[in-house]
């Protein structure tokens, strides 16, 4: 996280770090409590999955990417989510981050 591009959102934060370009992208998940409960937390966790699994199936590659949710993600629904995190990709995507 401390080497990887940065971008913040409304629902999420974003940490991209360039890897092999062979390489699948590989996603993590960080949803703290300040997002809300369990079930909350769960529930903004399987559609930040989804969102990434959508990712991968259109051929993305060559990066890490650690996402976390702001406290503010709970009130957000899946097309903001998705939109929000798709955002801070396109944008991360044409910079070549390395380590």
């Amino acid at each position: 996280m401390k080497t990887g591009r940065r971008r913040i959102g409304a629902t999420v934060m974003t940490h991209v770090l360039a890897t092999d370009d062979s390489a699948p992208a590989r996603f993590g998940f960080i949803v703290s409590k300040a997002v809300g409960g369990a079930v909350t937390r769960n529930l903004v966790k399987r559609r930040l999955r989804a969102v990434a699994a959508e990712e991968l199936q259109g051929g993305r590659h060559g990066v890490d990417v650690v996402v976390r949710a702001m406290p503010g993600a709970d009130a957000a629904g899946y097309a903001e989510l998705a939109a929000d995190l798709r955002a801070q990709l396109r944008s991360t995507s044409s910079e070549r981050v390395t380590a």
